[in-house]
């Protein structure tokens, strides 16, 4: 009985190995990939990768030349390191390389990939396209913001001014005035001042909020290049995914939830930020894809 087992298993594992070295003869007769360096089982390339990914790739372009091919884990990578190879992937053939991989950060960070930057070409995702050029981020409606720039310039000025003596960080000041402007056109308010009573989160949990988004929307994550071990979650990006997911969806429901009442109590409301636009917008039933409360969040995010 237990001669059998084995030889069952023998069997078994001789079918898997000649199942994938039949596949990979195959793929090499179908395709002509380009140069790039051997990859490792199981891992492929990823041990070429260092803490600065772009770094990493720009030295391996120097040797396989301006277009090559890498391995993360089981998923191939063709690396474009030219503005020949850029024009290529996103000019010459952009509708083939629209769509960005599912990824964890845009399941957990992006409403399951309902934001331009993570959702699949298709409708929605043009339907987005058309509402960030036409409606979000349409000159008129850039030139209408103007006088939040002026003011928050006029702010950071007066507190480099009462600094004037001391030594000072500009690039805090300037982080500062970015989230001020951005946090004004999009959500109608500032989030950055200490003395904001009303405001859902303190100023240094919202930077810390957005800081870690960035980081967590960058990241090499092991778990999407080899996806059968993904549950480990090895490098525990995903567990702080899920962490930054919640407080910002906390947030984001505040936001809509106030600017739903300033609507619904101002007769005939004219839209003054990015959000009021987005929720004018969920309400239009001549969109081809509706614009759901998770997509109003998602995009207010981005």
């Amino acid at each position: 009985m237990e001669t059998q087992i084995w030889v069952t298993y023998g069997v078994l594992c001789l079918t898997i190995v000649s199942l994938y070295f039949l596949t990979k003869t195959l793929r090499r007769k179908n395709l002509n990939p380009p140069p790039g360096p051997k990859p490792w089982p199981i891992i492929g390339n990823l041990n070429l990768i260092g803490s600065l990914p772009h770094q990493s790739l720009h030295e391996l372009s120097k040797k396989y030349g301006p277009l090559m091919q890498l391995r993360f884990g089981s998923a191939n990578v063709v690396v474009g390191s030219s503005v020949e190879m850029a024009k290529i992937f996103l000019k010459t053939m952009d509708l083939t390389f629209a769509s960005r991989p599912k990824t964890a950060a845009g399941k957990y960070t992006t409403y399951n990939y309902s934001d331009i930057t993570w959702s699949p070409y298709g409708p929605y995702w043009r339907q987005a396209r058309k509402m960030c050029l036409m409606e979000l981020f349409s000159a008129k409606r850039l030139e209408s913001y103007e006088y939040i720039r002026a003011e928050e310039m006029n702010s950071l000025l007066k507190e480099l001014f009462k600094s004037s003596g001391k030594n000072v960080l500009l690039k805090d000041f300037l982080s500062t005035l970015s989230l001020n402007v951005i946090s004004r056109m999009v959500l109608g308010k500032r989030y950055m001042d200490d003395d904001n009573e009303n405001s859902v989160v303190s100023p240094d949990e919202f930077k810390k909020m957005l800081d870690e988004l960035f980081l967590l929307n960058g990241v090499l994550n092991i778990g999407d290049m080899i996806p059968y071990i993904g549950f480990l979650d090895l490098q525990g990006y995903v567990k702080r995914m899920k962490i930054v997911s919640k407080k910002f969806d906390k947030f984001l429901e505040h936001v809509i939830d106030e600017h739903n009442e300033r609507r619904k109590k101002t007769e005939n409301y004219v839209s003054r930020d990015i959000v009021d636009v987005l929720l004018e917008l969920a309400e239009d039933p001549g969109l081809e894809v509706k614009l759901e409360r998770h997509g109003v969040k998602a995009f207010t995010q981005v």
